[in-house]
């Protein structure tokens, strides 16, 4: 096995899961808890939580997901269909010897738990997603939303659609990308800056630049951790996400904006961007609706979109007490 940053209690193994080869970061016994990962992010995103809910008694499970890191990343958008992704998941399960797991899940890890929730239910004890609240089916094709909107500012949804234009730019310097999307996305940044750029911008110079490191919630080793894996990478895993959010789309129409009945948790920093409710709903409101069975929403004053890194111990915090009723 090649080598990871030391994280305690946490060990690494590749697992043949649903046709991929598949890198999973675990540590414990019992009950397994799969936390997903978003874009751009790795294993390593959930490096405070898993030693705490591993000896809390969980089976803690931090995968690369398709796309990223150690996992393989198929060329191929359509194998980032709605059957491949949340296949990956049941896989994982059955891997465990699990009839059921706990799903975590933050960005397109949240949007991953909610699709799963909705096709796998009998497969899940319960959800917690950061961030990402449930709003149903878009009503129109993401796609020609995003380049509606793009017609007026810089919108990274509608830049990331064509293949070989962002991974160029962003694979050609991964560094100054993470450091800048990690700042903007932060409770301290600033990443509606983005939208003061014209359709056009390169994504890198529509984010804001970045203070130099270290920030109170991340160093310059552990941001080499993610520039070094995506170095040799590239970003093309994570993007076809991205580009195949029109496919999974097609793929929903039969769920529609069904409710999700699993037992659900919803954890948030406030000042995430995905709580601005950009339709003119609150998404709150919207997501409160449509999970019957939404057993507690917390706010994290402060925090933005990496609520696990900026507040780590909070987040732990929350985690371990949801986990005791899920």
């Amino acid at each position: 096995m090649e080598s990871f940053p030391v994280v305690a209690g946490v060990s690494h193994r590749m697992l043949a899961v649903n046709g991929i080869a598949m890198h999973v970061a675990e540590a414990g016994s019992g009950t397994p808890v799969i936390l997903c990962h978003g874009f751009p992010h790795l294993w390593y995103s959930w490096r405070h939580q898993i030693p705490a809910l591993a000896q809390a008694g969980w089976r803690v499970l931090a995968p690369d997901l398709r796309g990223y890191g150690r996992t393989d990343a198929p060329a191929d958008v359509r194998a980032y269909g709605s059957a491949q992704v949340c296949g990956d998941i049941t896989g994982l399960i059955d891997a465990c010897g699990a009839e059921r797991a706990v799903l975590v899940g933050l960005d397109f890890g949240a949007q991953l738990v909610w699709e799963t929730a909705l096709r796998h239910p009998d497969r899940l004890l319960a959800v917690v997603v950061l961030n990402n609240p449930y709003g149903g089916r878009p009503r129109a094709r993401p796609s020609e939303l995003f380049a509606t909107a793009a017609k007026e500012h810089f919108l990274h949804l509608d830049y990331f659609q064509e293949p070989g234009v962002a991974d160029a730019e962003l694979g050609g310097n991964p560094r100054e990308f993470l450091a800048r999307v990690f700042w903007a996305l932060s409770g301290a940044g600033s990443y509606f800056d983005c939208w003061q750029h014209p359709p056009g911008t390169g994504y890198i110079d529509a984010l804001p630049p970045a203070p130099p490191l270290p920030w109170s919630w991340l160093t310059e080793d552990e941001l080499a951790v993610y520039a070094a894996e995506f170095a040799r990478t590239g970003f093309t895993g994570g993007l076809n996400w991205y580009r195949a959010l029109d496919l999974r789309w097609e793929q929903t129409a039969d769920l529609g904006s069904a409710p999700v009945r699993v037992p659900a948790y919803f954890l948030a920093g406030e000042k995430d961007v995905d709580l601005a409710g950009f339709s003119g709903r609150d998404p709150l409101t919207r997501m409160r609706s449509l999970v019957p069975d939404l057993r507690e929403l917390v706010l994290i004053p402060g925090a933005g979109h990496l609520v696990q890194l900026e507040r780590p111990a909070e987040v732990t915090a929350h985690l371990l007490r949801f986990l005791d009723h899920p």
